[in-house]
C-alpha cells in the first residue's frame, strides 16, 4: 500500500477539489481518488506533475524531507 497524505494535504491547503486536480493532471476522478487513499501507487510523471504544480520537492511530496 502507497500513502501520500502529503499529496491531500496540499490539495486541501489550496482549497482545491480531488477534479481539480484530476482534470489539471488529465486523469479521471477516480484515478486521482486512488492516489490520495494509497490504493494506487504514484507515477513518476504525476509526482513530478504535482510537485511542479504545488512548488515542492519530489521528497517533500512522498514524504521523505
Amino acid at each position: 500500500m502507497f500513502i501520500y497524505p502529503r499529496v491531500r494535504d496540499l490539495r486541501e491547503d489550496r482549497d482545491l477539489t480531488q477534479k481539480d486536480i484530476a482534470n489539471m493532471l488529465n486523469v479521471q476522478l477516480t484515478v486521482y481518488q486512488r492516489y490520495e487513499r494509497g490504493e494506487r501507487e504514484l507515477p513518476l510523471w504525476v509526482a513530478i506533475k504535482l510537485s511542479d504544480f504545488y512548488k515542492v520537492t519530489l521528497d517533500y511530496l512522498v514524504g521523505r524531507d
